[in-house]
């Protein structure tokens, strides 16, 4: 794992949404910053915590021009049944090949109750509009991620 840091030039990336939709980071950043989180899998206990956080805080977030987007390796599918089911107000998509994740360098080798497997670390980053990286946030809990965000925004 070789993930971005403050100052490198995001990936480039265009994946599909709950709504089979495609996204592509040029049109988000047109918007606005844009905080690219990644996470495990929807529904599971803390991707639910922390979506829900960030959905809770969404107009928080807006008032500091921040778009969010969640990516993870869930099909299209299972993104529209946790949009629907934590009524998330903000986008997900699917990187099921886990490239986009590769790129930001946050596929690797995880361990879990004895078990070792390749998945998403919990990361985030702040892009720019300009496409650089102004911020990695790879150390907090799923409760406080949005807070974590929040709190380095009014620094700025």
């Amino acid at each position: 794992m070789n993930m971005l840091k403050v100052g490198d030039k995001a990936p480039q990336f265009t994946l599909r949404d709950a709504n089979e939709q495609q996204v592509a980071l040029t049109d988000l950043l047109k918007k606005g910053k844009v905080l690219v989180y990644f996470y495990p899998k929807a529904m599971t206990p803390g991707c639910t915590v922390q979506a829900q956080q960030l959905r809770d805080h969404q107009q928080e977030l807006e008032k500091h021009d921040v778009v969010t987007v969640g990516i993870s390796p869930d099909a299209p599918k299972r993104l529209a049944k946790f949009t629907e089911r934590d009524e998330i107000n903000f986008t997900l998509l699917s990187d099921e090949d886990h490239a986009v994740a590769d790129a930001f360098g946050v596929w690797g080798p995880k361990k879990f109750m004895g078990r070792e497997y390749d998945g998403i670390h919990r990361t985030s980053f702040l892009i720019n509009q300009d496409g650089t990286v102004a911020e990695v946030f790879d150390k907090f809990k799923t409760k406080d991620h949005h807070q974590v965000v929040l709190d380095k925004l009014a620094e700025s």
